[in-house]
C-alpha cells in the first residue's frame, strides 16, 4: 500500500476585502499552481485568525497567503512562487521558471521589478483611495500619487517594447506584474500604455 503525499497547503481570506475581485495576493500563488498543474489544498482565514500565535508562526506579519509543505512553511507571494516554480523546473516543467541559470535569474530581477518597483506606488494609491479619500488633502495628493505610477508604467511599457511578456515567455514574473498593475485596471492609469493592457 502506498501513500500519497499530502497537498501543500495555501491560506487564503475567509471573506476577502476585495470582495472577489481577485486582487489578494493568494491569487498570485493560485495562479502561479494553476499554471504549473499542481494541486493545493486552502485553509480560510478570517482577519482575526490571522493574528493568532498559530498564523504568526506561519507569517511573523499576520499576513496571507502562506504556504505549507511538510516542514517547509513560506510566506510572500514572490518567495512562494518561486519556490513552486523552481519545485517544478527541477521536475521538467518550465512553466514558470527557465531551466537555464540565466533564465531564471531574469525571471527573478522581474519577479523583484514587480514587487518592489512597480507595485509600491500602485498599493499607496489604494491606501490613500481607502484611508484618505474624504480628507481635504487627498484631491492634492492623488495627482501626485497617479504621475508616480504613470512613471512607473512608462518605463515598464519602454521595456516591454513590442514583447507580451518580461522575458520573451510567460514566466512567474509576469504573474506578479500583471497581478500588481491589475489594482489600477479601473482607474485609467492603463490607458496610455497598450502593451501593458
Amino acid at each position: 500500500m502506498t501513500y500519497a503525499e499530502p497537498l501543500p497547503v495555501i491560506t487564503a481570506f475567509a471573506a476577502s476585502p476585495d470582495r472577489g475581485r481577485g486582487l489578494a495576493r493568494d491569487m498570485r500563488v493560485r495562479w502561479g499552481m494553476a499554471e504549473l498543474g499542481m494541486a493545493y489544498d486552502v485553509a480560510l482565514l478570517s482577519f482575526a485568525e490571522m493574528k493568532q500565535a498559530g498564523h504568526l508562526a506561519r507569517n511573523p506579519f499576520g499576513q496571507i497567503p502562506t504556504y505549507e509543505a511538510g516542514d517547509l512553511v513560506l510566506f510572500e507571494t514572490g518567495a512562494i512562487l518561486m519556490h513552486v516554480a523552481r519545485v517544478a523546473a527541477e521536475r521538467g516543467n518550465t512553466a514558470l521558471l527557465p531551466a537555464d541559470p540565466d533564465g531564471r535569474d531574469r525571471v527573478a530581477a522581474w519577479m523583484f521589478a514587480a514587487l518592489n518597483t512597480v507595485e509600491p506606488p500602485i498599493l499607496e494609491r489604494s491606501a490613500a483611495f481607502i484611508a484618505e479619500r474624504d480628507k481635504p488633502w487627498y484631491a492634492d495628493r492623488l495627482p501626485l500619487l497617479d504621475e508616480r505610477i504613470n512613471v512607473r508604467l512608462a518605463q515598464l511599457s519602454e521595456a516591454l517594447g513590442e514583447r507580451e511578456w518580461l522575458t520573451g515567455v510567460f514566466s512567474a514574473a509576469d504573474i506578479l506584474m500583471v497581478h500588481a498593475v491589475r489594482r489600477v485596471e479601473a482607474t485609467g492609469l492603463l490607458d496610455p500604455f497598450p502593451v501593458i493592457r
